[in-house]
Order: structure tokens, then C-alpha cells, then sequence
């Protein structure tokens, strides 16, 4: 789904730290942005505190905030027990629209000629790992970074080969094979259409490339874009890290920001 011509409008520089818990709708990333970048996926650790953090967010905005994030719900979930936020996953693959809903996802079962390329790719190169997320897969290369560029290549021309339907997306030391027609700014469009998202202005927060689509979907709806780490394309403010970003939804958490 797409905004409407009527509803994009121009941006104030600070509107993303403006924020009224009544009539906006926080969209929030996850690694990088609520939680410290780790070697591993499995190795990042959920700061005390965090959880109840955005419960009482969320009960502030009046249900009207989501995770939305490369992991998928069912990670989500493990992370941020015993909450069950509205989330999407694997990069919108994968989403749950209400709190403690069914997680959905329509696209096919990702191709296992291409899941066993990918594997075989990784194994060829020392600190390369594959996460298999079930309909996409990432291919991590943080402890190698100098294999980047031919990772690329090589990841380009299986996906290239396996057909259409799946394209790569090139992040902060990885690769993600994803489904083409899935992306933050679908699930962002998706959750705006829901009772708890419906008429509030959205803000979306993160901290790389792979978030752009909810920058442009969130500006597109009215709202504003917040970086984390750098200034990406497309942003009004940017926070310096994920500490940061905690303290900023603190504050607001607290009401003594906005």
C-alpha cells in the first residue's frame, strides 16, 4: 500500500524528536538501534530495563508501537519476553499486527537450491556464517570484513540465477536474501492501516541502509526519520547510538521529553 499524494507534506528538521504519545506512532528497529550491535546475532544482550521500557512506551502511545526488524517475530519474541509487541519481521516478511496476534507471512518457502548456494558460499570463507530466518537468509561477514566485496558478487549471482521473487540487501556486514515485495515500508504502510497505528503520524527509528524503506515510508505518511550512528539518506535527526536512543524513549516513557 502506498500514501496518498495528499498526505506527503514537507518535513521540520527537529519534528523527530517531537513527539506527542497521543497522536504519533513510534517504529522502532532493533539491532543497532534498541540494542548494541554484536559479533554474532546470537551473542547481543537485551540492556536491564529495556523490556519494561517498551511496555510502558507502548501502554504511553497507546499500543501504537512496533519493532520492525531483519530478525524474525519469533526471535523478537525470545528477546523482549514476555512482551509480544505488533512486529514485523525479516524485514517485513513476517508480521504481527496487533500485540499477542498471529504472526502471518505470505511468501513461498524460501528456494533450497538457493539456501544450499548460500551455505556452501559461506563455508568457503573463514568467520562467514549463514542465518537461515525459514523465508530469507542473512550471510554475515563481520569477522571478515575484506570478503565483502566478492561475497556481494558471489551472492548476487545465485540469487540472479535461482530466478525472480528475491533480491539482496546489502547492510552493515551482511547480506540479506529476502523476498522482493517485502520491506520496512510495507510493514510500516501495513501497521498504519491498523486501529491502534491508524491517523497518528509515524516515526521511524534505525541505524542502517536496510531501514531506508521505513524512512521514506514514514516521511511519506507525514512523519519523520531518525538515524542512529550516522546520517543516513533521508532522516531528520540523528542519534549518536543505541544508548542513546534508550535514553531518548526514557524520556518519553517518563514524559519529561519530546
Amino acid at each position: 500500500m502506498q500514501p496518498s499524494a495528499a498526505r506527503v507534506r514537507a518535513f521540520e528538521p527537529r519534528r523527530a524528536t517531537l513527539l506527542d504519545p497521543g497522536t504519533h506512532a513510534l517504529f522502532l528497529d532493533v539491532d543497532g538501534t534498541l540494542i548494541d550491535i554484536a559479533p554474532h546475532p546470537d551473542a547481543v544482550r537485551v540492556p536491564e530495563g529495556l523490556v519494561g521500557l517498551l511496555g510502558s512506551l507502548s501502554t504511553r502511545f497507546g499500543g501504537a508501537l512496533a519493532l520492525v526488524s531483519g530478525r524474525t517475530v519469533a526471535r523478537l519474541d525470545a528477546l523482549f519476553a514476555p512482551l509480544a509487541l505488533p512486529a514485523a519481521g525479516v524485514h517485513g516478511a513476517e508480521i504481527r499486527l496487533d500485540a499477542g496476534g498471529p504472526v502471518t507471512s505470505a511468501v513461498p518457502p524460501f528456494p533450497e537450491r538457493l539456501r544450499q548456494g548460500l551455505n556452501d558460499l559461506a563455508r568457503r570463507f573463514d568467520g562467514v556464517f549463514t542465518e537461515d530466518k525459514t523465508c530469507a537468509v542473512a550471510v554475515h561477514y563481520r569477522a571478515a570484513p575484506d570478503a565483502g566485496p566478492l561475497l556481494g558478487a558471489e551472492i548476487a549471482a545465485l540469487v540472479e540465477a535461482c530466478g525472480r521473487g528475491y533480491g539482496v540487501l546489502a547492510g552493515q556486514m551482511v547480506f540479506e536474501v529476502k523476498p522482493e515485495e517485502h520491506d520496512k515500508g510495507s510493514a510500516v504502510a501495513a501497521f498504519l492501516t491498523q486501529p491502534a497505528f491508524a491517523g497518528r503520524t509515524p516515526v521511524f527509528v534505525g541505524d542502517d541502509v536496510t531501514d531506508e524503506a521505513g524512512f521514506l515510508a514514514a516521511r511519506a505518511y507525514g512523519g519523520a526519520a531518525v538515524s542512529v550512528g550516522r546520517r543516513l539518506p533521508d532522516v531528520d535527526t540523528v542519534l549518536p547510538d543505541a544508548g542513546a536512543v534508550r535514553d531518548w524513549l526514557a524520556g518519553l516513557a517518563a514524559g519529561t521529553v519530546r
